[in-house]
């Protein structure tokens, strides 16, 4: 018995950005699949219309966790709702064997007005379970997602990480499913609960399939054995190296220069210079284990300021991964009076994970922190590396048996 699990074929969902017209074509669709012409002319697109999904193909097998990445708006979700049968495909076929379990959307599913406890009851129904094998699983289910206090409130009362935690304990532990469908919205629930789901994630991937939706390019990095990249309904990229979609992904974005201040500082320049040679860090990817310096000129305006820099490297996200805060030494200067300067920083290696980042450059006021000249997003580079880890920084280091 083959292991393929789910089998999707040139599966493709087209939507009309009109209402009015969503409503005419969708009775003019009826009409025609009553008259036996359900896919009459679908691979065309009618006035408004456009394809969220477009000839989508792959298969999936027990063990295998396929992970979908692209910016918002490229279709992913669209997929997963295809997938999981909530809507109907205007092209192709999906093959599935097996029970599905599915998280796609905040509370689907779920009836507002009824208590988290009838809620588990009427999903188990629709799955097809007894209400016997349901009572055998419910306490389970309940002990899970931390809900004993609140389990027999509405729904409707629930907080948006209460309804995650009741919606992930059911889909995963009430029926035990052959595939899983997870969207991003585990990102709501507390990061303890986050953490306790992912665990099971990975213990569920050795025996079922699972297809995981996520922005978090570690969480991909870590429980994915094959990514596809998305792109306004299609597949833009797809490898067996996850490393490789996770670099194309980041290669899709461009971000632009954001300059904040009271204007007491100017930035006039700044460059990288990478293993001692100036570059252009759009042009070039570099690789972890680099050695970098940044250099900076910069102008103070406000001679009534002591000013001083920080440097920080930041995700894509803007979050920061590294700062730099400059200190005292014997061979430059730490704070900075009027006047116009040029600065060379050593910042060693690079020490991060495969990814795309940015330097943060910030001049404020020693004294009262007033932010004088800040410029994020500047430099953007990509780094490259042969393994992924979890954590943005990478610090390679060896051991001695003792």
């Amino acid at each position: 018995m083959s292991d393929v699990l789910l089998k999707v074929d040139f599966l493709s969902k087209k939507f009309c950005r009109s209402l009015k017209r969503s409503l005419w074509y969708g009775l003019k669709d009826l009409g025609s699949e009553m008259l036996g012409h359900r896919h009459e002319n679908n691979d065309v697109l009618r006035k408004n219309e456009f394809w969220a999904v477009k000839d989508m193909s792959f298969e999936l097998k027990r063990g295998e966790c396929l992970g979908l990445i692209g910016h918002n708006g490229a279709g992913k979700t669209t997929l997963l709702r295809m997938l999981n049968g909530l809507i109907k495909p205007d092209q192709g076929r999906i093959e599935i064997r097996g029970s599905i379990g599915a998280l796609i959307a905040l509370g689907a599913g779920f009836n507002p007005i009824l208590t988290g406890r009838e809620n588990i009851y009427v999903n188990g129904s629709v799955l097809g379970l007894s209400k016997s094998e349901i009572d055998d699983k419910i306490e389970e289910v309940i002990e899970f997602s931390e809900m004993s206090a609140s389990i027999d409130s509405p729904v409707q009362n629930y907080s948006s990480g209460m309804t995650v935690r009741l919606g992930f304990a059911t889909a995963v532990l009430l029926i035990q499913p052959d595939i899983l469908f997870l969207d991003e919205v585990l990102a709501v629930g507390d990061i303890g609960f986050s953490i306790k789901c992912l665990n099971v994630v990975q213990k569920l991937i050795q025996k079922s399939a699972v297809v995981f939706v996520s922005h978090n390019m570690q969480l991909v990095s870590m429980f994915c054995t094959r990514v596809i990249v998305m792109g306004e309904g299609m597949s833009l990229f797809s490898s067996q190296k996850v490393e490789e979609s996770i670099d194309f992904y980041y290669s899709l974005f461009d971000q632009g220069v954001l300059v904040l201040g009271s204007g007491g500082a100017e930035m006039l320049k700044y460059s990288l210079f990478v293993n001692d040679r100036l570059i252009d860090p759009q042009a070039e990817r570099l690789r972890a284990g680099d050695s970098i310096d940044i250099y900076l000129e910069f102008r103070i305006l406000d001679a009534d300021v002591i000013a001083e820099l920080l440097i920080s490297i930041n995700e894509i996200s803007t979050k920061t991964v590294i700062c730099y805060p400059l200190i005292e030494n014997d061979f430059g200067v730490h704070e900075f009076s009027q006047g116009q300067y040029d600065v060379k920083v050593p910042l060693g290696a690079l020490d991060l994970n495969a990814g795309k980042y940015s330097f943060g450059i910030l001049l404020r006021d020693k004294i009262t922190n007033k932010i004088l000249s800040s410029v994020q997003c500047a430099l953007p580079f990509q780094v490259i590396a042969e393994t992924l880890y979890w954590s943005p920084v990478v610090r390679p280091t060896c051991a001695k048996l003792v």
